[in-house]
This record gives C-alpha cells, structure tokens and sequence, in this order.
C-alpha cells in the first residue's frame, strides 16, 4: 500500500488543510525582466560545446577548450566572467551546483556522475527568528533581501575548486585570465544588463554599486559604455595565485563582513569564521529512469538542498501513468504550443509534485528523508499512486502524499515565497567529460550589496520566512545555523540507460520556475523529438502550485479557455527563462554536439 492506512491520510488531511489554500495560492514571480526574444538555430559542433549566458561568457570558454582544457576547465573560466558580464545573475558572492560525468573508456557513463553542491549557508549566528519583522510576522521579501540580512556565506569557488582538483587540467590560474583582462581593461554593457539596471529599485541605494553601474544622474551607463572593474581584478588575480583561501579568509573576507554587519538598516551576521569555515559537499546524484520514443533513458539531476531532480522527476513519471504520451506534440517549431489536454495533465503532475516538495525538501544534514531516502519520492509505485488523483478538471486542494515506508510527517508545508536568479552553463569537452552547471545569487543582483567589485547573494531569503505555522509546526526549510536552503537549481544530465552514453546536458535559471523550464526541455526532446533550440524556444508553461502560468503573448485564447474550463486559474507573465542545452545525436554514423541556447536572453553556444 503507497498510502499506509485510511487513518493515515485522513490525518494528513487534518494537518495539512490548513495550509493548502495559502500555498497554493502562489504565483511564481520572474527574477529578470524580458528583454525581447531572438530567434536562433541549433549550432552542430564535433569535438565540444558550450553554452553559456553571455557570449563574452561563452568565449572564456571556448577558448579553455580550444587550449585542452575539460570542461571543469571551462566552468570556472565561464564563470568568471559572468559574474563580471552578468552580474544581476551570478558570481563569486554566491553559489553553485555542479552535475559532472567522467569520461569511461571512450564515453561518459551514467555511472560516474558526480554533483558538486556549492550553496551557500546561513551563518552560524543565524536563528529560525531572523526572517521576521518586530511584530513576528514574516518580512516583506525585499525588505529582508536588501542589506546585509540575508547575505550567505558564498559558496561556488570553493565547489570550483574542489571540482578543478578532480578533474581540472589546465593550470587553475590560467582559468582567471579571461575575466582579469575583461575586468580591466573594460567591456561593453549589454542590452539586457542595461535593462536591469534601469528597472531595479534598489541598486543605486548601495553607494558602492552606484558609483560603479550608475551615471551622476542616478541613471545607469548606456548601452555599450566600457564598465571597468579594476577591483575585482586584484581580487580574481589574488585567487588565481594565491587559491580559494584568498577569499575565505584575510582582507577580502574581512571586507565581506564589514559590508554585511555595517549595513545601516538592514545588517547581517555573517562572520569571518563562517567564511573560514564553509566547506563545499560531493552528493550523491539523484537519478531516475524515463522511457520515451522506445528508449530508456537514465536522467540524473541533484539531490537535495535541490528540490529541481526530485520535482522533475514526479512530473514526469506521474505522466507516464496519464495519457500524455498519446497526445500528439506541439505543431512547428518555435511557436507552436502543447494540447491543452496535456497542459492541464502537466499541471496537475506539477501541482502534485510542489505539494510534496512544501512539506518534505530541504537540506538533508538537517531535514531527512521520508522512508530514509529521497528515492521514496520517485518509486514508480508511489508515482502510478500520485496519478490516480489527477482527473478531467483541476483538483481544489492538492495534498503532500506518504511514501512507502514513510512516516506522516512532522512538518509544515512551506508557503508559497518568491525566488529568483541564477545563470546556466552546459559543456562538452574533447576528453569526453560533461557538465551542467546552475550558478546564482538569487534575486536580481542578489543582497544589492557590492564589495571588492562583486555582489554578495541574498540567499537566505530562499529559506522559509515562517519557521512555524499557526499550529506550531517546524518547516523544515527553516533558517537554521550553518544550513543550506533549499534550492530549485535543475542541472541535469541524461544517458541511455543501455550503454550508459551520455545524452544531453541541460539546465536554466528562473527561480521555482527552473524546474518547469528544464522538465519542458526535457520532454520536448526526449518525448517529442525536438531539436535542443526547438524545445527551448516553445512557450513556457507551469505551475508551482497555484496557478497555471503560460509565457505571455505564446498562447492561443481557445488554449487559454480550454484550460479554464477544466478549472484552472491561468495568468500570462513574462517567464524569462535561460535554457541552455547540450544534445548528443548520431549524424551520417557519427556522434555530433547538438546545442541550443535562449532566445529571450543572451545566451550563445560556441564549440568545435
């Protein structure tokens, strides 16, 4: 039995009422603004690939990779200059995730898949309290994200290093250069960097920032203008010599504290120790196995404080037990849309999946399993159980289920909050080896905090607010000491389940919308046979438990009735994802890199 007894649900049920009508009342909020839609095409390489947000981005590394570098080479080159290019997005004042899969004997095995968990922690002073207003009442979420409040200890160039010690090859100095000459003799400011600095409310608050990004009139440099960063190119230069310590400990990490304890209104408790003592964590993968057009494939995503794989994986093997696989796929390529019979069974699945992942995800060192594992979530049995709720017409109340084993939770479910942020990366290098890389500092130039030439993230703000609901019960993505937060970063990696080869390579960022972003890729060319940039380009879609967001201007009005009349409530927004995927297809009897970047943001793939 998935569900242990009657007495069981009914009191699931009783416990979680309550909250069901405040979480699912959520409506996912983009963290950056569109800023148009380019149409591209499919770019075919041989030897390798990347696919990165910015094409200054994607250079750096194409260039590691052109000079026999691998594709953890390549990342940390990439990322480099992200933070320099894109700064709204990523950088070294956040964090990461890394899947990566080794080359075995000529190709890349399912069976060396290794994810690099780089978040960031709350610091040790932190208290479940810290997210709450004088009153007890949660913080209005940018009053909480700008200052020093919700700054966490970054993460993402220790899991860089950890990651270039296993399987770096190009000397890890050599991998700064990029971004140090960018960084000082200047680059250009795009279009979409532009944008955000016009839009953004809060920036020009921090002085530091202002001087930097902003004109004497408060208004931001124009497109084009050369924005050099001479501070951030002592610091990279010092990390490239001096390793990672160079930032976690000694001046950089002082001023780091200085600038997240001095805030004037809105201070923090990070500290030099929580610096000192940050370490990045090796996980194990999560992976499940998805059948489509007569193949088996093998996809592995990452585990918790990410709830991107387990989410992924309920909607789509709460699918496989729906009639989804016979409805025919999107017509066209670029702006054709899914059957609104399929929309609402996606939608379902999805709602099915965010209940669960309220009340169970969080960071597993403080929050365990159900059953002990996080595989519980994803047994078929208890998937095949799942689907049996779905009927014709949206549920009204969608509820957390038991697994086998399980015991009835203890738990809150978490309310709906906004997320944001992120960047993507997706390489193939010439050795063979892969990765998937999601890279952040939450909301849109994350805490608006800028030191040494780099933005500090706000990512304690993806903690719940309210450690507690009316009944007293504990959430588990609580603020705690030291703990991660819970993530909705999705890098993924797929292979074919029978000879282990590596697929594809894919991720995005778009805050809770990742998951709907990347499972749509997925499906798109696992299911339909889409062309990486054809998946990509489809109207976004999702629900992360109220209702069903459609990419607005992408869907036809008898979609949008056809959807309300099976009683969802449907919004259109702006969903800005920025997918980029790596595809390995069999062209003329050889093996060719298919890839595909986001036409709603700058992303390019290069390769060779």
């Amino acid at each position: 039995m998935i569900y242990q007894s009657t007495k069981v649900a009914l009191a699931l049920l009783a416990l979680l009422g309550a909250c069901t009508t405040q979480f699912n009342n959520s409506t996912p909020l983009q963290p950056e603004i569109a800023t148009g839609f380019t149409r591209k095409a499919d770019v075919v390489t041989h030897k390798f690939a990347v696919a990165a947000a910015n094409p200054l981005a994607t250079q750096a590394g194409f260039d590691v990779l052109k000079a026999g570098g691998t594709a953890v080479d390549a990342a940390i080159a990439v990322q480099m200059v992200l933070g320099l290019v894109e700064p709204q997005s990523s950088g070294i004042g956040g964090g990461a995730f890394l899947l990566h899969s080794a080359a075995g004997e000529g190709v890349v095995a399912a069976a060396n898949v290794q994810a690099f968990d780089g978040r960031e922690t709350a610091p040790a002073a932190a208290t479940e309290e810290m997210l709450l207003n004088a009153d007890g009442k949660p913080l209005a979420f940018h009053a909480a994200v700008v200052g020093g409040r919700s700054v966490g200890t970054p993460g993402v160039l220790r899991m860089l290093a950890q990651a270039h010690a296993q399987h770096g090859k190009l000397p890890w100095a050599k991998l700064f250069e990029p971004a140090m000459t960018l960084a000082a003799q200047g680059f250009a400011i795009s279009p979409r960097l532009h944008a955000q600095l016009r839009a953004d409310p809060y920036l020009r608050l921090d002085p530091t920032a202002r001087a930097y990004f902003y004109q004497a009139n408060g208004e931001p440099h124009e497109v084009g203008h050369v924005l050099r960063n001479p501070e951030l190119a002592a610091v990279l230069q010092r990390i490239a010599t001096e390793g990672v310590q160079a930032f976690y400990r000694g001046e950089v990490a002082e001023a780091v504290v200085r600038k997240v304890q001095q805030h004037p209104s809105n201070p923090g408790r990070l500290t030099v120790s929580d610096l000192a003592n940050y370490q990045a964590k090796e996980r194990t993968p999560l992976c499940f196995d998805h059948a489509a057009l007569s193949r088996v494939y093998r996809v592995c995503g990452f585990p918790p404080p990410s709830s991107g794989a387990i989410a992924i994986g309920q909607i789509l093997g709460v699918l496989q037990h729906t009639p989804a696989s016979l409805m025919s796929p999107p017509t066209g390529t670029v702006d054709g849309t899914p059957d609104p019979r399929w929309l609402h069974l996606y939608t379902e699945a999805s709602r099915l999946a965010f209940a669960d992942r309220a009340l169970y995800v969080a960071d597993p060192d403080f929050a365990p399993a159900p059953s002990g594992e996080w595989q519980s979530l994803l047994a078929p049995a208890y998937l095949r159980e799942r689907a049996k709720l779905i009927r014709p017409t949206a549920m009204s109340h969608v509820m957390p289920g038991v697994p086998v084993r399980a015991q009835l939770s203890s738990f809150a479910p978490m309310l709906g909050q906004p997320e944001y942020g992120t960047s993507h990366m997706s390489i193939v290098d010439g050795y063979g080896n892969a990765l998937a890389m999601t890279t952040t500092i939450e909301d849109a130039f994350g805490s608006r905090q800028m030191v040494k030439g780099f933005l500090l993230n706000n990512e304690l703000t993806d903690f719940s607010f309210a450690p507690r609901d009316a009944q007293g019960r504990m959430v588990a993505n609580r603020v705690q000491p030291n703990k991660r937060p819970r993530s909705s970063m999705s890098p993924t990696l797929v292979f074919d389940k029978a000879t282990g080869q590596l697929v594809m390579s894919v991720g995005s960022p778009g805050g809770a919308m990742i998951i709907h972003f990347t499972a749509k890729t997925l499906y798109g060319v696992l299911n339909w046979g889409l062309s990486p940039q054809q998946a990509i380009a489809l109207p976004n879609f999702g629900s992360v438990g109220g209702p069903l967001v459609l990419e607005g201007g992408r869907f036809a009005p008898a979609t949008l009735a056809a959807l309300r009349e099976r009683g969802h409530e449907v919004k259109e927004l702006a969903l800005t994802s920025g997918l980029q995927a790596v595809l390995q297809q069999k062209k003329h009897s050889q093996s060719v890199w298919v890839s595909g970047a986001d036409p709603r943001r700058e992303g390019e793939v290069m390769g060779e």
